[in-house]
């Protein structure tokens, strides 16, 4: 366990990510979901009566995988490195979704040009070997086959590098970046309520400016088609700023989606 807590898996955390997305008031339910649905509708087109085959690379507990089988893909995989994590999706496997331990970044248990759809969501960001990952997901697609990632807008969204401020002579509401050109990696406590240092769990985040992104998408062998930011559902209680909290969750956007197409 001492070697899992310092690596990049979620596996520690697994108990507490699978009760948050439980709820049905989540970004995942309310935000991220929909809006990959209409990017990439499960059957492909209309006329495709089969449905798409889609993987799910660092698929978590299979929240996503298990959504796009429900609607119609003919086959999802969705693979992680975290053996917890797999296990609890497993309990929803069907003939036509199925879950497995893998690395993202050396997914054996996928062959060349088998996927006509590939998702990384809210993962990238927490994978050392980012570009690695990208030219794994360009190998397992088919020509032409479209690649959906979906990120904590790295724009606006850096641990422990960015935070909201008030100011209350304009009764404003702004985001405060301290860096972002600068790639780094950060350590996130998962566990801000314990005190006791032996049992502190940390996950790691690295941050990348967006053209870093674009750059390994590009060598890895995908033309980027698309770009979509998209912003929190919720709203503030009421109070005096109320107002100027809202007005800035629309402003400044929670995702980033990138589309991309293997060449």
């Amino acid at each position: 366990m001492k070697s899992l807590r310092k690596s990049t898996s979620w596996e520690p955390v697994a108990p507490w990510y699978d009760k948050l997305l439980a709820g049905q008031d989540t970004y995942q339910t309310k935000v991220i979901l929909p809006n990959l649905l209409r990017l990439l509708p499960p059957k492909g087109n209309p006329k495709n009566r089969d449905g798409l085959r889609i993987i799910d690379i660092a698929c978590g507990q299979g929240f996503f995988s298990r959504a796009y089988a429900e609607e119609g893909a003919s086959q999802v995989l969705g693979i992680d490195i975290s053996p917890e994590l797999i296990k609890r999706a497993q309990q929803f496997e069907s003939p036509k979704l199925r879950f497995a331990v893998a690395p993202a970044q050396q997914i054996s248990n996928a062959t060349d040009a088998s996927f006509d759809a590939a998702l990384i969501i809210l993962a990238l960001q927490n994978i050392k070997e980012m570009p690695e990952t990208l030219r794994e997901a360009a190998r397992v697609l088919k020509p032409h086959g479209t690649l959906i990632i979906v990120l904590n807008h790295p724009c606006f969204r850096i641990p422990h590098a960015s935070a909201w401020g008030f100011d209350p002579t304009t009764k404003t509401q702004y985001r405060r970046i301290d860096r972002y050109g600068t790639p780094c990696m950060t350590k996130i406590d998962m566990t801000p309520g314990t005190s006791r240092a032996k049992d502190k769990v940390y996950t790691v985040s690295f941050h990348h400016p967006l053209q870093d992104y674009f750059k390994a998408l590009t060598k890895a062998g995908f033309s980027v088609i698309g770009l979509e930011e998209w912003i929190s559902h919720k709203q503030s209680k009421p109070g005096p700023r109320a107002a100027a909290e809202d007005a800035a969750r629309k402003e400044f956007p929670l995702f980033v989606a990138v589309v991309g197409r293997r060449e």
